[in-house]
Formats: C-alpha cells, sequence, structure tokens
C-alpha cells in the first residue's frame, strides 16, 4: 500500500486529475475501477474520483509499486545534462512562488516534441538539484512557464514555482495586467510611434501565419503599440531600433505584423526579406530575428505575489543582437 498526503500543490483539484498526473500512462477507466472495488480510497473512504483534494487528505493506493510504476513516466532530470550543449537560461528573479528566466536564443519554450529539452527542464532540474521539489512530487505536480517565446527570441520568460504562482500568474495574463515590451530591429524606417491593429490567421500546417486589416473567418485580433527608439544605418542598410508594448500575446504576431506592414524585422528566416537577411548573415553571422522580449513590468497585486507588485524587470540585449546595434549606430540620428 501507498501512501499519498496531499499537498499544497496538489489540492484543489479533482481526485481523478491527480491521479491522473500521479500516474500519467495509465487509462482513465484503470483509476475508476480501482475506485469502484476501493483499490484507490481517499480518506480511508470510498471515492468515485469526483472529490475536490484538500491540503492534508490522504490517499491510499492498494497496489503493488510495479504496477504504480509501469503506469507512471520517468521523473528523472538526465535530459539537460544529456544536452549540455544547448543554450543556458540566466535566472533573473527568484521569490517562494515565481522565477524570470531570461531565455536565450536556440532554447524552446516548450517541448514540441517528446525528445526535446525546453526551458521547463532547465524549470525541473534547476528546482530538483535545489531540494525545492522532489522526484516524487513531480509526479502530481509539475512546475511550468505561464508565458512562451519563439526558440529564437529571446528575453524574459515567468515561471511558475508552485501551483498558487502558476494560478496567479495565468490569471495576470489573461486579464491582460502585466505590460511586456520587447525590443526589436526592423528593415527601413518607422517614422513615429503608433498603434497597430489586425487581424491574424494561423496555418498550422506552415507554422506561419497571416495578417489582415479586417476580419476573416477563424482569424484572432491583435493590437500592439511601437516606439522607435534609434535610426540605424548598417553599411547604407537603413533601419530602425524600436520597442513594443504588446496587447494582445499571438504567436508570431510581431514579427509577421511587422512583415505586413512593410518593416520586417532583421534576420527573420520566416518573414523578412531574404537579400538583408543574407547580407547581416555574412556580415555578423545572424541567422535569426533580432527579437527580444525586453521588460515585464507588473501591477499592484495582492496575496502571495505581493512582492512583484509595481515592480519592473528587465533582460540585458543578447550579445550578437547588442554587436548589431552598435555597428547599426555609426551614422545615429536620434528620433
Amino acid at each position: 500500500m501507498k501512501l499519498i498526503i496531499v499537498k499544497e500543490n496538489e489540492a484543489n483539484q479533482r481526485l481523478d486529475k491527480f491521479l491522473a498526473k500521479y500516474m500519467d500512462k495509465a487509462p482513465k477507466n484503470f483509476f475508476y475501477k480501482m475506485l469502484r472495488k476501493k483499490n484507490i480510497t481517499l480518506n480511508k473512504r470510498k471515492a468515485d474520483g469526483s472529490e475536490r483534494l484538500q491540503t492534508g487528505d490522504e490517499i491510499s493506493l492498494f497496489l503493488s509499486e510495479e504496477t504504480i510504476e509501469s503506469f507512471t513516466s520517468p521523473r528523472g532530470h538526465t535530459a539537460v545534462k544529456r544536452n549540455s550543449f544547448l543554450p543556458k537560461p540566466e535566472i533573473l528573479y527568484e521569490d517562494a512562488h515565481i522565477l524570470l528566466f531570461n531565455k536565450p536564443v536556440g532554447l524552446l519554450s516548450q517541448k514540441a516534441r517528446p525528445e526535446d529539452v525546453s526551458l521547463v527542464e532547465f524549470l525541473r532540474d534547476y528546482l530538483l538539484d535545489s531540494g525545492q521539489i522532489t522526484t516524487e512530487e513531480l509526479r502530481s505536480f509539475r512546475p511550468g512557464i505561464c508565458s512562451r517565446l519563439d526558440r529564437n527570441t529571446s528575453g524574459l520568460v515567468v515561471a511558475g514555482k508552485t501551483l498558487a504562482g502558476l494560478q496567479a500568474m495565468n490569471e495576470l495574463i489573461r486579464a491582460h495586467r502585466l505590460c511586456k515590451r520587447y525590443r526589436c530591429i526592423a528593415a527601413g524606417t518607422i517614422p513615429g510611434s503608433g498603434r497597430a491593429e489586425g487581424w491574424l490567421v494561423k496555418d498550422d500546417q506552415a507554422n506561419q501565419v497571416r495578417i489582415y486589416q479586417k476580419e476573416q473567418k477563424g482569424s484572432q485580433y491583435i493590437c500592439m503599440l511601437y516606439t522607435p527608439l534609434e535610426q540605424l544605418s548598417i553599411d547604407g542598410m537603413v533601419c530602425t531600433y524600436l520597442e513594443i508594448q504588446l496587447i494582445t500575446g499571438r504567436s508570431h504576431q510581431i514579427r509577421a505584423h511587422f512583415a505586413s506592414m512593410g518593416y520586417p524585422l532583421l534576420g527573420d528566416p520566416k518573414y523578412g526579406d531574404p537579400c538583408k537577411n543574407q547580407y547581416v548573415r555574412r556580415q555578423f553571422g545572424l541567422t535569426h530575428q533580432l527579437l527580444h522580449a525586453f521588460c515585464l513590468e507588473f501591477p499592484k497585486i495582492q496575496g502571495g505575489l505581493e512582492p512583484l507588485s509595481n515592480q519592473k524587470f528587465t533582460a540585458p540585449l543578447p550579445e550578437l543582437f547588442a554587436k548589431i546595434l552598435d555597428a547599426g549606430r555609426r551614422d545615429l540620428r536620434p528620433l
């Protein structure tokens, strides 16, 4: 028999949802069969799986260790160590509930395929190695990230260490209360600040999006504010260094929207200008878009995330981004 004491990170969810996480390879009907036969009980009583768990509840599994293990995916933390060549994220802030990472270019935010290693694996490895979570706890609670960046977009990503942290951050993001600002270099001269709106349609097969000025079937509304910071000239190639504040956050939104406006991001292999991209690849070795999640501003917050109330965090530009920016300042004209 295995006894599980429900902890804070596991509370406030249905028993059947908890069991599906704890033994994630088991079919759903297995749990209901075991509940009916009282091979799984809650607080020493028969349960049907719909019960809402509370901190301190006792879940008894009258199952062999072999059965439990056969229905459980490995929770070890060897994936990151096997891939030591991967770029490493930097922790910019940490408290009891969240982490702020500065994600480097080349690292996925979340897995796209089972064999991938992403920022999520770095997060879980860090929490395991620092003793903030155990392999046993990972059976039923999985720390994760609350915001995503494309593989080759760098910058600030919020991660939740606790259930309370994940829930609170996801609510801030859902309610558009977290101010997210990006820095990028776009081809062409952007004459002044503005508000860009449109409608985005995603092509899942091509992993691309299209931008329209009018609503389309299946489209999503998009909006951002932008402010040019400097005019740049990279050996005569005119570009603009600018800051963007996202109002909505859609897949590839910044990259595709600026390309549709005639100002593709420098280096962007999917939406960029091939000739300009070829030039900066030869000159600087740039193979990705110059887009960086530069700043997060938190609103006034109460509760567990109160230490973040009205705080502002910034992530330094990646080395290659800063190098290209400096090269373009030879003909700098302040705006």
